[in-house]
């Protein structure tokens, strides 16, 4: 049955950082089709951008779906977008009736011909991946925060045996250099003063054997555009002229995010990781002599299948060698389709609640720590959003820090601040002479 082609939408992200671009993407591509957006209670097309990494990722879409119906009984136009969409493929339609379009992370610039092709009753899937055609479908950038995402790298050929990542967003495909610097041009003409390079393994950006170092320095060139960061990197392709970059680019920030998921060797050839702890660690020691007061952050499951007591008490170890600035941890989950997902000694789950709260307690100590040993330090901190108090703003610190401060200055603005009292998950700083110092 054909129903009015919407001319409203709503897009409702989940999940890391990409799928947040993506959803900026495509709020970006449907308004310059002359679509407006809404909230989700009134848009009449609801896009749901979805994340496969989290455990119970695809139930969750389900009852988000259900979620949509109104009280007069109408529900929108329903797309469901993103990584579960290309997991599940058609059987989302097949077991909702209310899912209109269903799209994958590769093909979401042909959503305009998908959503009039869904106004006529059709039922639409689209799950090609044809690499980065996408890009150059989407319209220019022309509207942006004080910091933005840039998307160059996309896909994974690592295949981590617990992830799910290589099957939802294909194999590693970079982004052309030309192409990057114009979107990150047109990003600071907008009115970023920040630019955040994303990639599944960011650090496997490549053009003709040139890396993600001859892109940064090239951003660095940019008029205008005052700091960068990247996110995620994978230890394997953490290069040299990357970490000389740390030292030698100054609008590189201090800080990387680079995750090593354990400390031991055994569970780490298990998750066909391709490094080692002491490989690991060596790397961390070449980033900090290149980067004395660069801020580590990782990423660490627990519970992986055949985990031993002695092998999770080699992950604390590695903790506690490397003295994190921040790190994300979770419990080991099965991800259909995985090879990890049917490995044998599958750990119970109160033994990995019990080991998930001893390693977050020590990455909250070392968070803390870190946020304490700020304290005196007088930074540039980029304001980003209003705080809950009149006069309050909250931006970032160069370390990535989250940092409050009373101050007439706008957002987008750079500030220069005294840091003077720490919390595990913020700071807060007094603008540096007591004087308004806009950057």
């Amino acid at each position: 049955m054909s129903r009015p082609t919407p001319k409203s939408f709503h897009v409702k992200s989940f999940g890391c950082q990409m799928n947040v671009y993506d959803g900026e993407r495509m709020a970006e591509l449907l308004g310059a089709e002359g679509m407006t957006q809404g909230s989700e209670a009134d848009a009449e097309l609801v896009i749901l951008n979805t994340c496969h990494i989290r455990e119970k990722a695809v139930e969750k879409v389900y009852s988000d779906i259900g979620r949509q119906r109104r009280d007069d009984g109408t529900r929108p136009m329903i797309a469901v977008a993103g990584c579960v969409a290309q997991a599940e493929g058609t059987e989302v339609t097949a077991r909702s009736r209310d899912v209109d379009i269903v799209v994958g992370p590769q093909a979401y610039h042909d959503l305009p011909q998908m959503i009039a092709r869904a106004a006529q009753g059709e039922r639409v899937h689209d799950l090609n991946l044809p690499g980065l055609d996408k890009f150059g479908k989407l319209p220019a950038r022309r509207k942006t925060g004080a910091s933005a995402f840039l998307t160059v790298q996309e896909g994974c050929d690592k295949f981590c045996t617990y992830c799910v990542v290589p099957y939802t967003r294909g194999g590693e495909i970079s982004r052309g250099f030309s192409a990057i610097v114009d979107e990150a041009k047109s990003l600071v003409d907008a009115g970023a003063r920040e630019i955040t390079l994303l990639g599944q393994n960011v650090n496997a950006w490549n053009e003709e054997g040139k890396g993600l170092d001859h892109l940064i320095r090239a951003l660095d060139a940019i008029s205008g555009l005052e700091r960068i960061r990247y996110t995620t990197s994978h230890p394997n392709d953490m290069a040299e002229g990357l970490i000389r970059a740390h030292a030698e680019v100054e609008k590189l920030m201090p800080f990387l995010h680079l995750p090593v998921q354990s400390g031991s060797d055994r569970i780490l050839k298990a998750m066909n990781r391709k490094h080692t702890a002491a490989s690991y660690l060596a790397i961390i020691e070449r980033v900090r002599a290149a980067r004395p007061d660069i801020a580590i952050s990782g990423d660490f499951i627990v519970g992986f299948p055949g985990e031993s007591e002695a092998e999770f008490e080699e992950t604390l170890n590695l903790i506690r060698a490397t003295n994190y600035a921040l790190a994300f941890s979770f419990k080991y989950s099965p991800r259909p389709g995985t090879p990890a997902a049917t490995m044998d000694d599958q750990i119970a789950a109160h033994v990995m609640d019990d080991r998930l709260q001893r390693l977050q307690a020590l990455l909250n100590e070392q968070q803390l720590a870190f946020n304490e040993a700020s304290l005196g330090r007088r930074t540039k901190v980029l304001l980003e959003r209003n705080g809950k108090l009149a006069g309050q703003k909250i931006g970032k610190s160069p370390w990535l820090q989250s940092v409050h401060v009373m101050t007439d200055a706008h957002i987008g603005d750079m500030v220069e601040v005294d840091l003077v009292s720490a919390g595990p998950n913020s700071l807060a700083g007094s603008l540096a002479n007591k004087e308004l110092n806009v950057a």
